[in-house]
């Protein structure tokens, strides 16, 4: 599958040389999620550890730097804002996401949002905020916290650690606001 993937992207790129055109494309090349493929004994993708939610996105342009790696969190439908931008085109009222462009050409160090929201149907809720991840399991009055710093696969639960409860408060608060 992916060398096949691998193919098809590599004709549109040849296309998009040959006539000329890749000079003043675009190309956002991103996952909707990603598989757990056992992580945390899970296999598919219902759940908000990084392994399904944290897709990789890449992006190729004329002024956009080549081989830069940028770890800030963005949301799957910026790409959607971005490209509004880059058409110049103004972004409707109704558009809650932000371009990312800034980010993409080195411009800017971080996102544009404060922390990143994340919930799966009405089983999972979570908030990933200055270097942690609180994961909350509302049916089975379940919580995980992470530092996604030293600890980027997820795998030690903080929540019962005394010296994170005040942080744990101030995530669960977060997230109630980003959640209305």
């Amino acid at each position: 599958i992916v060398t096949h993937l691998d193919e098809q992207i590599g004709k549109i790129i040849d296309e998009l040389e040959a006539s000329g055109k890749m000079g003043n494309t675009y190309i956002f090349f991103t996952a909707d999620h990603g598989l757990a493929i056992g992580r945390h004994g899970l296999l598919g993708k219902q759940s908000l550890f990084d392994h399904s939610v944290r897709v990789p996105m890449m992006v190729v342009g004329k002024d956009i730097p080549k081989g830069k790696k940028v770890s800030s969190d963005v949301y799957l439908q910026d790409v959607m804002a971005t490209s509004l931008e880059l058409a110049g085109i103004e972004k409707p009222d109704y558009v809650e996401f932000n371009s990312f462009l800034d980010l993409a050409k080195g411009k800017a160090e971080t996102s544009a949002y404060d922390g990143i929201y994340g919930a799966y149907v009405d089983l999972q809720r979570s908030i990933r905020k200055d270097g942690f991840k609180l994961i909350i399991y509302p049916k089975i009055d379940k919580i995980l916290l992470f530092d996604l710093e030293s600890d980027p696969e997820e795998m030690n639960d903080l929540s019962e650690n005394a010296a994170h409860q005040e942080r744990i408060v101030n995530l669960f608060q977060d997230l109630m606001k980003m959640q209305k």
